[in-house]
């Protein structure tokens, strides 16, 4: 079994028979932009600014979870690698307009626990939800590991 198919699988054996896998999958799809916010919003030391403009906690986060990604499955994390440049050019456009990148990651934090509290409603509790966010980063790629299946793209 392949280092892929084995984080997969942990984390679908968690997800079986949920009442309201749509809340779920959008929590889950939230999650990692979030905590990427939140990191965001730390302030950083000066060395990192010396590198680059755009270096902070969140992109740091980003980097590590894309190299993660990478061992774990090349096609996956080239799939994910449009998302995190999203994720990455909105944390940049949140803090040029002087809107709060903490503000609007704490709401999409709430926004995603809700998601995930009412996708695991009556199954697994705050257990089932602590494991989430434990497997914080393999969520988003279970999700697009979904969809290759549907497409028929190999991982």
């Amino acid at each position: 079994m392949s280092q892929s198919d084995r984080w997969l699988s942990l984390y679908e054996d968690s997800h079986r028979d949920m009442s309201q896998q749509p809340f779920y999958w959008l929590a889950v799809a939230a999650l990692l932009p979030a905590t990427a916010g939140m990191l965001w919003s730390l302030p950083v030391p000066a060395g990192f600014v010396e590198i680059s403009p755009v270096l902070n906690w969140g992109t740091a986060f980003l980097m590590a979870t894309l190299v993660y990604y990478f061992i774990i499955s090349v096609p996956l994390a080239i799939g994910m690698l449009p998302p995190v440049f999203f994720l990455t050019a909105l944390g940049l456009w949140l803090s040029r307009t002087g809107l709060s990148v903490a503000g609007a990651s704490l709401g999409l934090m709430i926004a995603a626990l809700g998601g995930l509290y009412t996708g695991h409603r009556g199954r697994g509790g705050t257990g089932a939800i602590l494991r989430d966010i434990q497997l914080m980063p393999i969520g988003p790629i279970w999700l697009l590991s979904r969809l290759y299946r549907r497409l028929g793209i190999p991982f």
